[in-house]
């Protein structure tokens, strides 16, 4: 009893910290692009709707602006969680950095409540507002989405582009420029790469709840049109997101090149690289298994010098300023399946893409609508994916070139016992959610979806009847 107390006051809480991190940003991850697209395509529904006076359409987006409030809601619980955490488990960091670190989350907190308030505003707006004045009050909610992300991400930017602050002789932080902070040298790619993540994976996940349904034979035209906006979103926006991930991938290359070293398996300092996919590093800094394909990865990394492009390798940085072996090749997978799934998505869309443009219609094969259905589960699993690269990649740095992980984390070694409880309530949470979600869908299905069957934008109840008690 007594060697397992000490045991356990023993523990190190740096790994901890960072399962405990990683574990509620992997999960808060899944919401945010809910979050940022659900309002969009509610609105596309509604301008529909109210355009070409669509029953289906505004069927959708009333529905949809209610799935879009429960998200909201989980969304912001593990969002505070996720805010806490910085001081729970990075005091160091927090007490070093929070003056420049926490300007962006200032930003995202006006955004946070301004979204909020329209969520409101719109749900309540339905049968209270007039058809074109509510479909305005819901163009705030993209917005605040958008720029709410944006702040987000501004601020893991600025630990991956550190800049905007001026230190005295022992490392204190005197002085900051606020707007040098939100827009660091990583932030545009950044934070154009996770929106338009946001909306891709937001499309796929919805269209894939509407491929499921038409795959057990509801084929009706709410079916399709649910289907047709959710994906043709996704759809325009993989093509998009190809374009920004090959530009941030060359900014890591000549940013951080000690991450850039890991995504692509380099041990040594060398032109004419070889890209390899799937492979592993070894102790010994030699590189196993996998397929190589000579030259790619120098010439992906600058075209403009081709296979004569000179990648830094691991052996150019000290070992304790690169990410340990284990680290590498998690960063390496990580990449092959964000790369490889983001790649089967994009083909995904072409075929969508080309019947549309040829029958005007989308596809219909079962094939299709199978790929279509898993297409959410790969999109969620790509963005987790991509994350994993951005931040393990950066390892050991916590804030880059400043502060290393070990040296922010709490020195608090019963931290173990709150990552045990915030695992059991986060699975709690999601549980719920599913379940309350799918009960809306069942309920709707059946035909109990209550002021549905009641005309969207109709006269409120009579004067009398509102004052009877």
């Amino acid at each position: 009893m007594g060697s397992g107390l000490a045991t356990l006051a023993t523990v190190d809480p740096v790994p901890w910290a960072r399962g405990q991190m990683a574990f509620t940003l992997g999960f808060h991850i899944i919401l945010v692009p809910l979050g940022v697209s659900w309002a969009f395509l509610t609105l596309i529904a509604n301008y529909r709707a109210l355009k070409h006076d669509d029953g289906d359409a505004l069927l959708l987006a009333q529905r949809w602006s209610r799935y879009m409030a429960v998200t909201f809601a989980v969304g912001a619980v593990t969002g505070t969680v996720l805010s806490f955490e910085f001081g729970l488990l990075w005091p160091r960091f927090m007490g070093q950095w929070g003056e420049a670190f926490g300007i962006p989350f200032m930003f995202e907190g006006i955004f946070f409540f301004t979204e909020a308030i329209f969520i409101a505003i719109y749900i309540f707006g339905w049968r209270r507002l007039r058809p074109w004045t509510h479909f305005w009050t819901g163009v705030p909610i993209v917005l605040a989405g958008i720029f709410g992300s944006a702040s987000v991400v501004a601020a893991n930017a600025w630990m991956n582009a550190p800049g905007g602050f001026t230190l005295d002789g022992d490392g204190n932080i005197v002085d900051v420029d606020p707007w040098k902070v939100i827009f660091n040298d990583a932030m545009p790619l950044q934070a154009a790469h996770m929106i338009i993540a946001a909306y891709l994976v937001g499309g796929f996940l919805v269209a894939s709840v509407y491929a499921t349904g038409m795959l057990r034979g509801r084929r009706d035209r709410y079916h399709r049109v649910g289907f047709t906006i959710a994906f043709t979103v996704a759809a325009i926006m993989t093509p998009i997101q190809l374009g920004v991930g090959d530009a941030l991938a060359r900014w890591v290359y000549d940013n951080q090149p000690a991450k850039f070293a890991a995504i692509e398996l380099v041990p040594e300092t060398a032109s004419d690289v070889p890209e390899t996919l799937l492979g592993r590093l070894n102790d010994d800094g030699t590189v196993s298994g996998g397929i190589a394909i000579p030259g790619l990865a120098s010439w992906l990394s600058d075209p403009g010098s081709g296979t004569s492009t000179v990648v830094q390798g691991l052996d150019s940085f000290p070992a304790d300023e690169r990410p340990t072996t284990r680290q590498v090749n998690i960063v390496h997978l990580s990449w092959d399946i964000m790369v490889g799934l983001g790649t089967l998505l994009f083909l995904l869309s072409v075929w969508y893409g080309v019947v549309w443009a040829v029958r005007r219609r989308m596809p219909r094969s079962r094939w299709f609508l199978r790929a279509a259905a898993a297409s959410g589960v790969l999109a969620v699993v790509t963005m987790e994916a991509g994350w994993v690269v951005t931040e393990v990649g950066r390892q050991p740095w916590i804030v880059y070139g400043h502060m290393k992980v070990e040296d922010a984390a709490t020195g608090n070694t019963g931290v173990w016992i709150l990552f045990v409880a915030v695992v059991v309530l986060y699975t709690a949470l999601g549980v719920t959610t599913v379940l309350v979600l799918r009960g809306m869908s069942r309920r709707w299905r059946r035909g109990d979806g209550g002021s549905d069957d009641e005309a969207p934008y109709g006269p409120r109840a009579p004067a009398e009847r509102e004052a009877a008690p």
